[in-house]
């Protein structure tokens, strides 16, 4: 490899790396604020620990989706899914942060990493379906094992992505567990907030 490839792809990790100081709204049990890098790992832990019940996945796409996909928050941080505007375009905003993450990269790196980009924001394949239904499922799994604030909104959790996790049988599966721990988190007054 040449020395200015090398090169540009320090610069791409050293600007990737931002993402380990994006907050989300979730916190650790330990009460700490989860990063959007914690996310991350999580949920390409969770694709790993599921991919022998996902046999007609490829799972390298898949984990390269999941590593991918909240990247852009590097850059203008992560907008927590309740306070998120249903007419903003958060997606286009996303899009182009994470254009200019990866400018730096060799052509044919990047061109990758945004069509696979692509390929989960727009659910355009398999993998980005199930990278979709487990994004939501890990995001639903912290907030029921965090140390979350008083008056935390469980409620909100058993609406979320739920047409993601459905379109998924196993994700689909997983959720009525994840759930019963959410109501149970609740003291069984929540209930299912979707309109």
């Amino acid at each position: 490899m040449q020395k200015a490839d090398i090169e540009s792809r320090l610069k791409f990790l050293r600007a990737a790396e931002r993402l380990k100081d994006t907050l989300r709204s979730a916190h650790t049990t330990g009460g700490r604020t989860e990063s959007v890098a914690d996310h991350s790992w999580r949920l390409t832990l969770l694709a790993i620990t599921l991919a022998d019940s996902l046999p007609d996945i490829d799972l390298l796409r898949l984990l390269k989706i999941c590593v991918l996909h909240d990247l852009g928050e590097a850059v203008d941080g992560d907008i927590p899914a309740p306070l998120q505007d249903p007419a903003a375009s958060k997606s286009a905003k996303e899009r182009s942060d994470f254009l200019s993450l990866v400018a730096p990269l060799p052509d044919r790196l990047r061109t990758e990493f945004v069509s696979l980009w692509d390929e989960y924001e727009n659910v355009a394949s398999p993998e980005a379906k199930v990278a979709k239904a487990l994004d939501k499922l890990e995001t639903i799994l912290q907030h029921n094992q965090g140390a979350n604030p008083a008056g935390f909104d469980y409620a909100f959790n058993l609406g979320y992505g739920r047409a993601c996790t459905d379109a998924v049988p196993l994700a689909a599966q997983i959720r009525k567990l994840l759930d019963e721990d959410t109501r149970e988190n609740a003291g069984d007054r929540a209930e299912d907030t979707r309109p």
